[in-house]
């Protein structure tokens, strides 16, 4: 489809390292562990059980010259995303 899947959370690079290997993840985890990006987004939750600032479930479509043309964002994190909806977009 020639587009790029990465991810990004407030998780560590070990955390992340684990995570792809226990899940077979074969796409980049970035880690935004000190909380510059996402809130550039608008996807950080204020409290999350006590915890501040930490990423909402979220899935961009950038475009080659980074326009956003598809955002979904959940305050649920059990919520996961349609990937037929995501997958239109790209």
């Amino acid at each position: 489809m020639n587009a790029e899947v990465i991810g990004i959370s407030t998780d560590g690079p070990f955390c992340h390292q684990a995570f792809a290997e226990k899940v077979g993840l074969d796409f980049p985890l970035l880690s935004d562990y000190n909380k510059e990006v996402i809130p550039q987004y608008g996807v950080q939750y204020e409290n999350l059980a006590g915890f501040k600032g930490l990423a909402k479930r979220s899935i961009f479509v950038i475009d080659q010259n980074g326009t956003v043309k598809y955002k979904w964002v959940t305050d649920d994190p059990a919520t996961l995303p349609n990937l037929d909806v995501i997958i239109a977009a790209i």
